[in-house]
């Protein structure tokens, strides 16, 4: 399985917590057994592969798609902590923790110009890490843990500015479905601000502060989503790819960040988001199925 296949798992994650935000609490953990069935796949086939093929997998270390790993981690941990499995939460926190700079570092030092839209994977990796962080600091009552969300979140905003620099913008026409990352690295950005003033541990202006920057990350989000979707329905791009799991997972955390954003008008918009994004897993989804099957069947 290429590295990208990690999107898959992030995008059913993430469909899983806005399902579970929505109120529907047994499609929501439908898919978070999917979820982890998915994970625990592909960290099998990872295993594998690096007891066979090893210099295969440092080669992919140094691409985006390889911090789908972090982020996949990172949302399926965020999930577990609201049912509260906390020490499974924890777990894949810690994970997620100690992959983050290796893999970030390998990234950044291959970094170049004009880039897919998987490079804000850099960011979406990075954000991730902090919503994790935030919802076991609430759990938990961890203003440490706060902290350190907040400090991750910081960097995030910084590697999105970077990720934008390089990225090129003809993807919007030409990319084959990792150019929406762009939005995604947007929406889970806010998420991350919308988590963390959620914590309680700040209040007065630093909570005010938070909330202010939820809506504009949000507004931001779903400027970039409108885009995007003319993009698609002037320049079509028919055919199977895996790297559609990759817009799967930013159309869900647009979802999750109007879901959870401070106004309420925004709240009937990603009930209406959570909807796409689902029809567009399952496509998704029944699209794997046919590659898959071909894998299988080619000699």
């Amino acid at each position: 399985m290429p590295p990208a296949a990690g999107a898959m798992v992030m995008a059913t994650g993430i469909v899983s917590i806005a399902f579970q935000t929505a109120g529907y609490s047994i499609v929501s953990l439908i898919a978070l057994g999917v979820g982890v069935t998915a994970w625990v796949l592909l960290a099998a086939d990872f295993v594998r592969r690096l007891l066979t093929a090893r210099s295969r997998v440092e080669a992919d270390a140094h691409t985006p798609a390889a911090l789908t790993g972090v982020a996949a981690t990172a949302v399926l941990g965020t999930r577990l902590a609201l049912a509260d499995l906390r020490p499974a939460a924890i777990a894949l926190l810690v994970l997620a923790t100690l992959l983050w700079p290796l893999l970030l570092v390998a990234v950044l030092r291959n970094r170049g110009r004009r880039m897919p839209g998987s490079v804000f994977l850099i960011c979406v990796a990075t954000q991730s890490l902090a919503v994790l962080a935030a919802a076991l600091a609430a759990s938990l009552q961890a203003g440490w843990l706060a902290d350190a969300g907040l400090a991750v979140f910081g960097v995030g905003i910084v590697l999105y500015a970077e990720a934008l620099l390089r990225f090129d913008v003809r993807q919007v026409r030409t990319g084959h479905g990792d150019h929406w990352v762009s939005t995604g690295a947007l929406a889970i950005s806010a998420v991350a601000a919308s988590r963390l003033a959620s914590t309680g541990h700040w209040t007065g202006g630093a909570a005010a502060t938070l909330d202010n920057l939820t809506l504009a990350l949000t507004a931001a989000a779903l400027a970039g989503y409108a885009v995007l979707l003319l993009a698609e329905v002037r320049w079509p791009r028919p055919g199977a790819d895996v790297r559609r799991w990759a817009t799967v997972f930013p159309l869900g955390m647009t979802a999750q960040a109007a879901l959870t954003a401070p106004s309420p008008v925004l709240h009937p918009v990603g009930h209406a988001l959570l909807w796409v994004a689902a029809l567009a897993w399952l496509a998704t989804a029944a699209m794997s199925v046919v590659l898959l099957r071909g894998a299988l069947d080619s000699p």
